[in-house]
């Protein structure tokens, strides 16, 4: 008999331990959002305006984000495509001269990616500048008046001569001006050289 009255004392004691713990554990469980909810209305009533902007802007960012997502377009780009409009070289006659040969590829590399924007004018003189040593440019052959004789950036008139005659292929492009060596020149016709001067500036 004893032993049946613990078995039951036992199981009585388990479900009040059990009730006890539902209990406790459900109040435990709603008290996060019963205080969350508090503080959320309590802020609202306290600060009405600035809660209520804040929730505007909030909700402004959040249309501005997504009407971006939906008017951006994929943007289209296209793809630049070099065409050669033309061609023209000259025969270096003095390979010899290291000086001449310097100088040609310093001038050659201050010309490459050259763009020229329709409407606007290429100054060969003016994009090159002087020749001087601080630029590595070299004495070689000039000719000055007449005379043949040596002076920084030799070489820079058959480059010039060269891209005239380049240009003088292209019915599109306008020669404004150009001025002939005072005597001939071995790398190209009389007539189709354009000598390089700064003596007016």
């Amino acid at each position: 008999m004893k032993k049946y009255l613990w078995i039951i004392l036992i199981i009585v004691i388990l479900i009040i331990g059990g009730l006890l713990y539902f209990y406790f554990n459900k109040s435990d469980s709603s008290t996060p959002y019963t205080a969350e909810k508090s503080n959320l209305n309590t802020n609202i009533n306290n600060n009405s305006g600035q809660s209520q902007n804040s929730v505007n802007n909030s909700n402004t960012s959040t249309n501005n984000s997504n009407e971006n997502k939906t008017s951006e377009q994929p943007i289209k780009t296209e793809k630049i495509v070099e065409k050669e409009i033309a061609t023209f070289s000259t025969k270096i006659s003095n390979k010899k001269d290291s000086n001449r040969q310097e100088n040609i590829s310093i001038t050659c590399s201050k010309l490459n990616n050259t763009t020229v924007e329709p409407g606007n004018t290429f100054s060969f003189c003016n994009t090159i500048g002087k020749a001087t040593s601080d630029k590595g440019y070299q004495e070689a052959n000039v000719i000055i008046q007449g005379t043949e004789t040596k002076a920084l950036g030799g070489g820079n008139c058959q480059i010039s001569s060269t891209l005239y005659n380049a240009v003088l292929s292209v019915p599109e492009l306008e020669v404004t001006e150009r001025h002939p060596h005072s005597a001939p020149v071995p790398y190209i016709e009389t007539g189709k050289d354009a000598a390089v001067s700064y003596r007016f500036s």
